[in-house]
């Protein structure tokens, strides 16, 4: 292990152990925006969940990498965090161990600090950029911080697009009387793909930036936006191409896709003091009374005095009374802002991808 620091960007300065280390020196240094998770299993589906792009997770619960790793249940091919912070860190062996797996893919780990000091910290103060560097004392640390998270703000603000498949993959679905969907990759996780397949007999992915007249060229009888990392407002031109089929077909929206789905209506977002983000959100269904917890992972949220009259709040979140889900019969849209297809989470609104594709798909009048 090596001395490590975790550096927030308003100067706090955080001391602890990186342990994907060689030879005693660092693989690597990052930086990103500092999120916690409330999460007590899924590091895996987490790390690869592409909505994750650019951000340093901190786990609250407070032992991780107990269970090792499977790519059998990462969400993407690949790990788009910039860094992973928990109390411990196992090195437990299934494929391989947590932490040499991070050390392949030069994702700093950081333990030993205090993630409940550092979580409160968050939640009093939001979630602002940081870097995980190495250093022989707190000073030395935020010097090489404040380089690191210079550079990384001068990145391409729409994350979106750096992490949408650019391939147009063409994918065999397992109902053969069901719908070709086209799904609007803003980051997706791999459990929307394998629910859709469900339903579909078809589907074809599309980018993120991917056009009007390209989409309509596949003939789609459904529309899905996924989920996706970053400020929905950065991503103009998936919120013009979902306004054009607004109305002429069935669209469903998660995460990233509900808010993309709500600026295409004419709702505006705002960003939330510090995110949602863990496998255990109580959620208010307001449709049937019902309450369950849900999956979330993002920082922004829909401003409900926005949204137009015809469109209904379906769902709350309970903790902040955030806009969860939206409903329009008339213009056949869905939307939902956490996670239905979980992983990692619970399965308790995989419904809602039966109600979209039965129900609302099902009966549409082309």
């Amino acid at each position: 292990m090596t001395k490590g620091f975790l550096v927030l960007e308003t100067g706090e300065c955080y001391e602890g152990n990186i342990l994907n280390t060689s030879n005693g020196a660092p693989d690597f240094e990052r930086a990103g925006e500092v999120v916690f998770n409330t999460s007590n299993t899924g590091y895996e589906e987490i790390a690869t969940d592409p909505s994750y792009f650019s951000q340093i997770i901190v786990m609250t619960a407070p032992q991780q990498g107990n269970y090792g790793i499977s790519k059998d249940f990462w969400e993407s091919k690949d790990i788009h965090i910039q860094g992973f912070i928990a109390l411990e860190i196992q090195h437990s062996n299934r494929e391989n161990t947590w932490v040499d797996q991070l050390k392949k893919y030069k994702v700093p780990m950081l333990s030993g600090i205090d993630t409940r000091d550092l979580t409160m910290r968050l939640r009093g103060g939001g979630t602002p950029w940081g870097a995980i560097v190495v250093a022989e004392n707190a000073s030395l640390a935020k010097t090489k911080a404040d380089k690191l998270i210079q550079a990384k703000r001068t990145i391409d603000k729409d994350w979106v697009y750096a992490v949408s498949s650019k391939d147009g993959d063409v994918i065999r679905g397992e109902n053969a009387s069901g719908p070709k969907v086209a799904i609007l990759d803003l980051g997706t996780k791999q459990n929307i793909i394998r629910l859709t397949q469900q339903y579909a007999k078809e589907i074809k992915v599309f980018n993120s930036r991917s056009t009007v007249d390209e989409i309509n060229a596949y003939n789609p009888q459904a529309i899905l936006l996924t989920n996706g990392p970053g400020d929905p407002a950065d991503v103009k031109v998936a919120a013009d191409t979902t306004r054009s089929f607004i109305g002429k077909r069935p669209i469903y929206g998660i995460c990233m896709g509900h808010q993309i789905l709500c600026l295409a209506l004419g709702a505006k977002t705002y960003k939330l003091k510090f995110g949602h983000r863990g496998s255990n959100h109580p959620i208010k269904d307001e449709v049937i009374n019902r309450i369950y917890v849900s999956s979330q992972n993002h920082g922004y949220a829909v401003d409900p005095k926005t949204l137009p009259s015809d469109v209904k709040i379906t769902h709350t979140n309970l903790n902040d009374q955030s806009v969860a889900g939206i409903y329009s019969k008339e213009k056949n849209i869905l939307g939902i802002q956490y996670h239905p297809e979980a992983c990692p989470g619970p399965h308790e609104a995989q419904g809602l991808f039966g109600f979209f594709f039965d129900e609302m798909v099902a009966n549409f009048k082309f």
